[in-house]
């Protein structure tokens, strides 16, 4: 293993034992001397300020410093037999205390627990028999009464590790302790002049001081120093990636004057929205560059991004190229291409009688497609006769060529994998402009971390026309008349000649039966499955919705049938749609006005805002109910009330985020790289993030190589390995 930098040692050379270095490889994925130094405390036990026995407070963790008294162990009969218990009696001159040990925790504190001893003891208090009690508590023999043995002891942080049933917090302090000397020998990734100018302590300093911290001003320098770490190593890879980017030769797409666009905003029965003119703007000065646009666009539930992308795709077309648009549902591709023909009318007929000369064809390409249908859409690609092109993963397949790609769309970045992208951007003959829609408002932070390598437009702004959803929580349990007067309104809202959603999170058919776990009733009143979609929609027709026109629609069932729920919805020849989450994203029906959410506390914050978006889309306000059995007081009800209490996307996510672990936020799927985040949390970091960022950027555009950074250029080696460097590539 000669030459192996200190921290890339395996942990199997180090003297850890086989036992432990296998659980730490399998059970925590530690290998190597730098992998368990990198696996920081996730908290720190403080054993505390000492307390006197007469003011111990019940349910906190203490420290005392106290007397033995007398200790006495006592045999019981127990569940499984006879069993011992050592009930040993402290004293401080203020109070007295009783300690309990128990089973074969007896034996150690009963040899060593002798009356007279004097001893620290730090653990919680708790009440047994109307006495405060410690149970199990960690001691320290103090001999020669050493005052200074006593201050030591009481004021130690002790650091509580991330563990397993396998792996004890202890047992990884004891490996972390073995291999903590190699931490001198961490190459820093940080530039001297960095971390010099922010003030921060050296690299093998900090691993000192998280591991082994002697006051809570240590664990707060190493933090801080962790931090920047992760957010700077990961913003230079993706400041290089940017910088890659620019390197990239691309076909720049300029609209031809007088040519689809123009035709297609002529004939616009609307006035863009500011928002909408100003990042239209950003993209087709992106589009007229010659590498390849990389570009981010956000936008609240209703704002008009599709409309922005048209645009774009039409731009596209108009420079004599072809745009892409990728969908992650058939029923999402099918809604878009039909708003986008209706959108476009005559310009969409290209090549057919009646439509306009500056007409293009404009194909859907889905994996229900019959055969003959799908070698027309296929043929249609190939020739360049069909200028827009919507999909779903078919678009990706082998057999799929286009006769010149110079745009892809993808639709709700989150539901497709970077290869998934990687493999449509591929079949351009150079690489084609890539913009990628969310409809989940993202924090600023969270985009520059997630999708530093994309430029990033922001639609915060309502067309004009789009009405006010008033949104409020149903307690169902607590108040079951709040229930059918929801259903009343559903009514009323009808009988106005409008329509209304009603949303379930399961579809219930047998393959949710097959899943259902045997619970007994008790339990099955405390944990119901949730509701579901085929039970719901059965109940409202032969109960409080009986009359009107109800139907179902859910992702398990066939694609035609499917397209043809929502098409007469959409005609308004269904006065309710029952249906699962497939109704989340793209749906648009203007008539649509009411939305009942039944177990809305079972969706995410972001997820409720993106399916109350469905409503409200025309002139008549939108009404969204939040059904729940949750008690008043529950963290599930508190969610629901910040959802109907605020129709700001971007709040909402703000506070989906701050309940969600740190790993969903920086999944693969979404950042390329397995989450490296373990001190640095995007929402309460910013302002490290945002200045790792400019840093990143500056040192990137001076040295793109980082020739003159090589402990940088390791620590990025770290981070991403090949196939993690080629995923962020693709990204």
């Amino acid at each position: 293993m000669e030459g192996v930098p200190a921290l890339d040692e395996p942990l199997s050379k180090q003297s850890l034992g086989p036992a432990t270095t296998k659980v730490l490889a399998e059970a925590l994925d530690l290998h190597t001397v730098g992998d368990l130094l990198h696996h920081y405390p996730r908290r720190y036990a403080e054993r505390g300020e000492l307390t006197t026995l007469a003011d111990l407070p019940l349910d906190e963790h203490v420290t005392v410093v106290a007397q033995v008294a007398d200790a006495r162990v006592l045999t019981f009969n127990g569940s499984k037999g006879r069993g011992q218990r050592l009930e040993v009696t402290i004293t401080d001159g203020s109070g007295r205390l009783q300690l309990v040990f128990f089973g074969k925790g007896v034996h150690k504190p009963h040899h060593d627990l002798l009356p007279g001893t004097r001893a620290m003891f730090a653990g919680k208090v708790s009440l047994f028999n109307r006495r405060l009690q410690l149970a199990h508590p960690s001691y320290e023999l103090l001999r020669g009464d050493s005052e200074a043995a006593v201050d030591t002891w009481a004021g130690a942080l002790i650091p509580i590790y991330p563990a397993t049933t396998k792996m004890e917090s202890w047992k990884i302090a004891k490996a972390v302790h073995a291999v903590l000397p190699s931490a001198a020998d961490a190459v820093d990734p940080l530039p001297p002049a960095l971390r010099e100018g922010r003030g921060l302590v050296e690299l093998p300093e900090a691993l000192e001081l998280i591991h082994r911290p002697r006051t809570k001003a240590d664990i707060a320098a190493a933090r801080e120093r962790l931090k920047w770490d992760e957010a700077f190593v990961l913003q230079v890879a993706l400041a290089r990636r940017r910088h890659a980017d620019t390197q990239l030769p691309a076909v720049a797409r300029r609209p031809a004057p007088d040519g689809i666009l123009d035709a297609f905003d002529a004939k616009l029965p609307f006035t863009l929205t500011d928002g909408q003119t100003k990042v239209s703007k950003e993209i087709f000065d992106d589009l007229a560059t010659e590498h390849p646009m990389h570009r981010l666009l956000q936008g609240e539930v209703g704002s008009g991004k599709t409309m922005v992308a048209l645009r774009a795709m039409l731009a596209v077309v108009d420079s004599g190229g072809q745009a892409a648009m990728l969908a992650p549902t058939e029923v999402l591709a099918q809604q878009h291409h039909r708003s986008v023909i209706e959108m476009m009318g005559e310009l969409a007929e290209g090549g057919m009688l009646g439509g306009s000369d500056r007409a293009t064809k404009v194909v859907l390409l889905t994996g229900s497609m019959g055969a003959a249908a799908r070698r027309q859409a296929l043929l249609d690609l190939v020739t360049g006769e069909a200028g827009l092109v919507i999909g779903t993963h078919a678009l990706i397949e082998d057999k799929v060529r286009f006769h010149d790609l110079g745009l892809v769309v993808v639709d709700e970045q989150h539901r497709f994998g970077v290869e998934q992208r990687d493999a449509l951007r591929g079949k351009g003959k150079q690489p084609p402009h890539l913009l990628v829609m969310t409809a989940t408002p993202i924090p600023r932070t969270v985009a520059m971390t997630v999708f530093g390598d994309l430029e990033t437009s922001v639609l915060d702004q309502l067309p004009a026309g789009r009405s006010p959803i008033a949104s409020h929580v149903v307690p169902a349990a607590d108040k079951p008349h709040f229930l059918a007067r929801a259903w009343e309104r559903v009514r009323e809202e009808v009988g106005n000649g409008h329509q209304a959603y009603v949303v379930c999170p399961r579809i219930g058919d047998e393959e949710d039966q097959k899943k259902k776990s045997k619970a007994s009733p008790e339990d099955e009143a405390e944990k119901r499955p949730p509701l579901a979609v085929l039970d719901v929609a059965e109940k409202l027709r032969t109960g409080p919705l009986a009359g009107l026109r109800i139907a179902v629609l859910h992702g398990r069932m066939h694609p035609d049938d499917k397209d043809d729920v929502m098409r007469r919805f959409a005609a308004g020849e269904l006065d309710v749609l029952v249906a699962t989450t497939v109704i989340e994203v793209g749906v648009n029906v203007p008539n649509a006005t009411a939305m009942v959410i039944m177990d809305a506390d079972r969706f995410g914050v972001s997820q409720l805002h993106q399916l109350r978006g469905r409503v409200g889309r025309g002139s008549a306000p939108g009404l969204c109910l939040l059904v729940s059995e949750m008690p008043e007081a529950s963290p599930a009800r508190q969610r629901l009330n910040a959802v109907a209490t605020t129709l700001d996307g971007f709040e909402l996510s703000r506070i989906d985020l701050e309940q969600r672990r740190e790993g969903d936020v920086l999944g693969q799927a979404q950042s390329g790289v397995r989450s490296s985040l373990r001190v640095l949390t995007v929402i309460d970091d910013e302002e490290v993030i945002a200045a790792a960022r400019e840093e990143a950027t500056a040192l990137v555009l001076a040295d793109p190589d980082l020739t003159a950074h090589p402990g940088l250029r390791t620590a990025l080696d770290a981070l991403l390995s090949e196939e993690r460097e080629e995923y962020l590539d693709k990204g």
